[in-house]
């Protein structure tokens, strides 16, 4: 990274603690001297599933995302809730937390930052496969959640429409298609 400097906290204060992030003011020096502020949305990190069927659909869940006051339509996922909890262990919950199914067969993907400008939220993405009924699905009691099954090429083709606007599950989808484990099964 030939001309790229690191820029160094100089000081900061959190400005507020919530019940899934913080917010960090920071003063930062910048490698060419001059300081600045930088605003920082700390987040525990999340897991994403995505969950294909026998018959190769992947599992999306319709939603209502109270932020952009709108439906989406998005693959499961959720924070990492517990102190120390293993990204393995968060998307093995949120699978049967918002689909109702279980997997016999984990298969990490990668991870990926949202969006580094002003958060530090990394998401850690699983294929899911062999999929079976969970032990009673049981969705956190503030989401409503429809379970929508459609082919992968319905799903990218959603995506070329516009009718998937979530990013982390259009990154997904893509880490989803670029891997062999996917292209092993289809």
């Amino acid at each position: 990274m030939l001309g790229m400097e690191i820029e160094h906290r100089l000081e900061g204060e959190r400005v507020y603690s919530g019940r899934i992030v913080r917010l960090d003011v920071d003063r930062v020096r910048l490698g060419n001297g001059v300081e600045t502020i930088r605003e920082v949305v700390r987040h525990p990190g999340a897991s994403l599933v995505v969950p294909l069927l026998d018959d190769g659909r992947v599992v999306l869940v319709r939603q209502y995302r109270y932020a952009v006051a709108e439906m989406l339509l998005e693959l499961p996922a959720g924070k990492l809730d517990a102190a120390g909890e293993e990204p393995l262990a968060c998307a093995q919950r949120e699978l049967a937390e918002e689909t109702g199914y279980a997997a016999l067969t984990w298969i990490p993907l990668g991870d990926f930052y949202t969006t580094p400008g002003f958060t530090d939220e990394k998401i850690h993405c699983f294929l899911a496969a062999g999929l079976l009924p969970a032990q009673g699905r049981s969705a956190d009691e503030d989401e409503s959640i429809e379970v929508v099954p459609v082919a992968m090429t319905e799903a990218v083709e959603l995506v070329r429409r516009g009718a998937i606007r979530d990013a982390k599950t259009i990154a997904a989808l893509l880490l989803a298609q670029l891997s062999p484990a996917f292209g092993a099964g289809q």
